[in-house]
């Protein structure tokens, strides 16, 4: 931490947050991402954790922020040539607390070598094999993904999981898992709901559906998989498969981190950041940060 020079004399704040990490991308043939790690001191908190403490910070310090980018979408090709695995979501940062990214979605089975969904803040879904398993959550963060499918009726992939409920494992033939649903929080004085798991995909068949809170939905046969929704932390939609076009999974939404404290501060945002304060309502003022990495301060 810095002192920040030309500040009165230093006051203590005590900051509710929410801290969403960025959601999983998804894979070609693939399951669902999963969501971005949602930690939170107002409603409640991801993965079935105690809700969390607010932190009482100093005016005139600088304290780290950083918004998690929304993993890859893996990209499909003609015969299954040309497959670029997704990639998990990066991790958002305020002060000492850190919610991890959200987990990649597992691709095809056979060559592919992330088959097996990722691990994260919540797990991506498997792909179409029943050789593996899913991806697995972290406590007090978010919760794990579905499992897949190989019936010879139609290959089909789990759902990702969300920060308020596990990834569903495939129906069966051509029957994509429906990704976990998120969290509602009401810091920002609405009802919101954040990090919801994406949906796994489905050959000759029905895609799953994004669980609430920005997941994208899985595609359906001969179609690409849906991008989770910037700023809400949801995990990318698997895609689908069609002879011979492996089609391209959804990338993973990008975190947020909301932070509340009296309205007799103000903040800060400094450079890298990007992000809004609002007017004070109800005794609080609240700071939206959507992308960056830097500092803020309070006075």
């Amino acid at each position: 931490m810095q002192i920040l020079a030309g500040v009165g004399a230093a006051a203590q704040i005590v900051v509710d947050y929410l801290v969403v990490a960025g959601g999983g991308g998804a894979g070609s043939r693939g399951g669902g991402g999963g969501a971005g790690g949602l930690r939170s001191t107002v409603t409640a908190t991801g993965g079935g954790g105690t809700l969390e403490t607010a932190l009482t910070l100093t005016s005139g310090v600088s304290y780290t922020v950083t918004v998690g980018a929304g993993g890859a979408a893996g990209t499909g090709g003609s015969g299954g040539v040309g497959i670029v695995e997704c990639t998990s979501g990066s991790n958002s940062v305020f002060s000492s607390v850190t919610s991890l990214g959200g987990g990649y979605g597992g691709g095809r089975a056979g060559s592919a070598p992330n088959e097996t969904g990722g691990n994260g803040g919540s797990g991506g879904g498997g792909g179409v094999t029943i050789t593996t398993t899913a991806g697995q959550g972290t406590s007090g963060q978010g919760y794990a993904g579905g499992l897949g499918n190989n019936n010879s009726g139609g290959y089909s992939s789990g759902g990702g999981g969300g920060a308020g409920a596990v990834g569903n494992n495939a129906g069966g033939a051509g029957v994509g898992g429906a990704g976990g649903a998120g969290i509602a929080t009401s810091i920002t004085g609405s009802s919101v709901t954040y990090a919801g798991g994406g949906g796994g995909s489905a050959e000759n068949g029905n895609g799953g559906a994004g669980g609430s809170g920005g997941g994208g939905a899985g595609g359906n046969s001969a179609q690409n998989g849906t991008s989770g929704t910037a700023n809400r932390g949801g995990g990318g939609g698997g895609g689908s498969f069609g002879t011979p076009q492996y089609y391209y999974g959804g990338a993973g939404g990008s975190g947020v981190v909301i932070l509340r404290y009296a309205d007799t501060f103000t903040i800060t945002i400094g450079a890298g950041l990007t992000g809004t304060e609002s007017a004070a309502s109800g005794g609080y003022k609240r700071a939206t940060i959507t992308a960056g990495t830097g500092n803020v301060s309070w006075s």
